[in-house]
């Protein structure tokens, strides 16, 4: 009998690639679960699915309403790629047409005659337009009715039929012809475009015919003048709507998955236990992250398409309403469809990248560990100390590469780079404030200290709230301190042109009207006469009688020295414009030469009053860059007889402030002393001002009036004040602190739940709960806004540091917003505690053990 013996185990058949980490099933099934628990715990995840819908809802609306607010790029053109524009009478005009029919078929050819509405200085146009022609159906819609098909009938836009009275079946008399009305129309291009509309041919005497066309070649070089391709008068322009709206979107999302991070990390401690049985099954590293993966990527997909169907609803609500204020039709549509697919892919990707970071620490953690349900220890402050202080370096160079950049593209691009890098300096130099504010907090009261420890504990999810907190201040003290900078240049004046109830009536000549730079067309007083009735007619329209004539003289003031030089009208302190803002003789010097309300112009040194006297009217003009004049650089002091260096000049705060303004003017004495030259010849125009301040409406009627007797109107453009910028960036800062705060603090402190259980154990009071609650809330808050300020600081000054164009570093100290900054931090960290301390103190429950997740 013989038998055999193994010594050994035979070995197993090696796992096939496939199969070594279980295989599709074993990722099928960890899939499965981890959707199964985000469908239990959804309120447990409802915070970070709310942000990522709202920030993609907000992005979806918020783009659209940037893109679709500007007028549509083919104003004017309909579809066509060319426009030639004749005015009439002309007795080439026929030819003209016919030549461009022959050489560019098809043509649209739309007809025009400005008339007067009776009664009223607004103006209207007959409109004689083929309402099928082959370019111009996008600048004609139809409301109700039908369009005009013979010489009988009209129709009109609805604003024209209230002014005389009409509806659908009236008959309009106008011209000695009775016109039935048959149609309601408008311009879906603007809205503001009063018109009636007649059948082609139907206008006798147009004032300009406008002929659409796509031209395939070389116009004749007869007609070249009166030809303007479509985009052409367009300014290329990279900092536009989808680029701001990209910006912002990357930021969010970044703010978004930073604050999330804290959340997976919650979820995934509360899942520890679990997570360390299906490790003990034989579940490996990777099945064990992906559970955590699959759950961020599933609260991502679900918050992106809420999102969506929220900013699509949001986007059809609001379209109406931004038609009206856009003054032109938007399509239903009409979305930056590039713009929404990224904000979704973004959407994805924050959720997934704030899941990762949890995945990857839960695999480290023994299983032994996590079924005791043990958090696992910080990691060391070290690894993100150092290279954070290194980044925040690197990124104050690349501040300076750009600020000192004279190609605008190249400092743009370097300005995005160490914007980047500066905000990832404060996300790795996040934790090393933490610790160090630990370490402060040893000789602080109790429920202070313990507030702060477990902030430093737990610093792997209160270091990316505070990584946020601080990236929103970050964001707000930069546009703060580089607004307020900005805005104290009082050289180059900026800021809004003019206040809400102004406006100013240029000649014909613009705003060349007897000013430095040049010769103009002489005008004579019986013109003048003209103009100043129709401008007080415009104001007697608005409901106003204040209207100051502004004039020029040939004198302009320039600096002679490095930096920005000066900008802006230099009007005369004529009686009637010191008498319309309430000046009076004892607010100035009588020997003053220049009256201004721009604080701190009286200091500065190598000021020049350029001039010329009335026996050599042509003026200097104004300098072309720092140090510039006419004939080059400027040398201080200058010569005698053309020049007035350091001319005496006075303060006077009642001048109005805005940059087109007669914010400084030259005295009647300056002109007496240097012989300036005045008359008709030097008048700019006249301002008005109205009671109340103007609608659209107003102003739309205002520049059709001026328009119909070769004038122009200047209106308030959208350019805000300092105090706006600066106040509504403080509370962009203030506001999105304070939110990551209350989603971040019940976060932080769920991980002490056990520590509050034994404090409530022990007899702590409710005061104490909320005492840990404030200082933690406070102590994030602080921290954060020094953080934040800190690295705003750091690249303003980055920049201003090379850029001696914009006044160096002196602009950046020199003109600290102290108040908005002490409001960022004191008085957002005193209102984190406040908050804090009145919504904390519910007694935990289960004090006698810690619940099972």
């Amino acid at each position: 009998m013989s038998g055999t013996a193994l010594r050994e185990r035979p070995a197993a058949p090696a796992p096939s690639a496939g199969t070594r980490n279980g295989g599709v099933p074993a990722r099928r099934a960890v899939t499965r679960w981890a959707w199964r628990m985000f469908r239990r715990e959804w309120r447990q995840q409802l915070l970070v699915l709310a942000l990522i819908t709202v920030a993609v809802a907000a992005t979806i609306i918020g783009a659209a309403a940037a893109t679709n607010n500007p007028p549509p790029a083919n104003a004017g053109f309909g579809t066509a790629r060319d426009m030639a524009t004749f005015q009439a009478p002309d007795p080439h005009l026929a030819s003209q047409i016919a030549a461009l029919q022959q050489r560019f078929p098809p043509v649209d050819v739309i007809e025009n005659q400005t008339l007067a509405i009776p009664g009223s200085i607004n103006t209207y146009q007959l409109r004689a337009q083929n309402p099928h022609g082959p370019y111009g159906q996008p600048m004609l819609s139809l409301v109700s009715g039908h369009f005009p098909a013979g010489p009988g009938q009209v129709a009109m836009t609805s604003g024209l039929a209230s002014d005389f009275g009409l509806r659908i079946g009236s008959v309009w008399h106008q011209g000695g012809t009775a016109r039935t009305v048959v149609g309601i129309v408008q311009n879906p291009q603007s809205l503001l475009d009063e018109f009636a509309l007649v059948a082609p041919g139907q206008v006798h005497n147009p004032a300009q015919v406008i002929v659409l066309f796509d031209g395939h070649g070389r116009p004749p070089a007869a007609l070249a003048k009166f030809i303007t391709a479509a985009g052409s008068q367009t300014q290329a322009n990279v900092i536009n709507p989808e680029s701001i709206s990209v910006a912002g979107l990357v930021v969010g999302m970044l703010l978004i998955a930073l604050v999330a991070v804290g959340g997976f990390t919650v979820l995934a401690q509360r899942r520890l236990r679990s997570l360390g049985m299906l490790a003990s099954t034989g579940a490996t590293d990777r099945n064990v992250r992906l559970v955590v993966l699959a759950n961020g990527a599933v609260v991502g997909i679900v918050g992106a398409v809420l999102g969506l169907v929220l900013g699509l609803a949001g986007w059809l609500a609001y379209r109406p309403a931004l038609e009206q204020s856009a003054h032109h039709l938007i399509p239903m549509f009409a979305l930056p469809w590039g713009v929404i697919g990224l904000a979704l892919l973004l959407a994805v990707v924050a959720a997934v990248f704030a899941a990762w970071l949890p995945a990857r620490a839960i695999t480290r953690v023994p299983i032994v560990t996590a079924l005791s349900g043990r958090p696992a220890p910080p990691k060391q402050v070290r690894r993100s100390a150092i290279p954070g202080l290194v980044l925040l370096v690197v990124a104050f160079i690349l501040f300076g590469w750009s600020g000192s950049s004279a190609d605008g593209n190249s400092g743009l691009q370097k300005l995005a780079l160490g914007l980047i890098v500066l905000i990832v300096a404060v996300i790795l130099l996040a934790p090393f404030c933490l610790a160090a504010l630990a370490l402060l907090g040893n000789r602080t009261p109790l429920s202070v200290r313990l507030a702060l420890r477990d902030l430093s504990r737990y610093r792997a999810r209160s270091g990316s709230a505070l990584a946020a907190i601080s990236i929103g201040i970050l964001i707000a003290v930069i546009i703060s301190v580089a607004a307020a900078a900005r805005y104290a240049d009082v050289l180059d004046y900026a800021g809004p042109n003019l206040a809400s109830n102004q406006l100013i009536v240029y000649g014909p000549n613009g705003q060349q009207s007897g000013g430095p730079g040049g010769p103009v067309p002489p005008v004579t007083p019986s013109q003048l006469r003209s103009q100043a009735a129709k401008a007080h007619a415009i104001a007697a329209d608005l409901g106003s009688r204040d209207v100051v004539e502004l004039d020029t003289t040939s004198a302009s003031l320039i600096h002679a020295d490095r930096g920005r030089n000066w900008s802006g009208p230099l009007y005369v302190a004529t009686p009637q414009l010191l008498h319309a803002f309430g000046i009076t003789a004892s607010q100035y010097s009588p020997t003053a030469d220049i009256l201004t309300m721009r604080p701190g112009l009286s200091g500065i040194s190598k000021m020049q009053l350029l001039y010329s006297p009335a026996n050599n009217p042509k003026g200097p003009g104004p300098g072309s860059g720092p140090g510039q004049g006419p004939n080059g650089p400027v040398s201080f002091p200058c010569h005698q007889g053309s020049c007035v260096a350091n001319p005496p000049i006075d303060e006077v705060s009642a001048l109005p402030s805005g940059t087109s303004a007669p914010n400084t003017v030259i005295t009647e004495h300056a002109i007496r002393t240097l012989h300036l030259q005045t008359g008709p010849s030097t008048v700019a125009g006249w301002l008005i001002q109205t009671p109340n301040p103007l609608t659209s409406a107003q102003i739309h009627s205002a520049q059709v009036a001026a328009a119909a007797a070769n004038m122009s109107v200047e209106k308030r453009s959208s350019v805000p004040t300092s105090a706006t910028i600066i106040n509504w960036a403080t509370v962009f800062g203030i506001g999105l602190a304070l939110a990551i705060l209350a989603m971040s603090v019940g976060l932080i402190r769920s991980e002490t739940a056990s520590d509050l259980r034994t404090l409530a154990a022990t007899g702590a009071s409710g005061r104490t709960r909320r005492n840990i609650t404030a200082a933690t809330a406070g102590a994030l808050g602080f921290t954060g806004a020094v953080l934040g300020t800190v690295g705003g600081y750091v690249g303003t000054a980055g920049w201003f540091r090379t850029n001696s164009f914009s006044g160096g570093l002196t602009a950046i100290f020199t003109t600290v917003p102290i108040t908005n900054l002490l409001i960022i931090l004191i008085g957002m960290p005193l209102v984190a505690a406040i908050g804090g301390w009145i919504f904390a103190g519910r007694q935990p429950r289960d004090l006698g053990h810690q619940p099972l997740e």
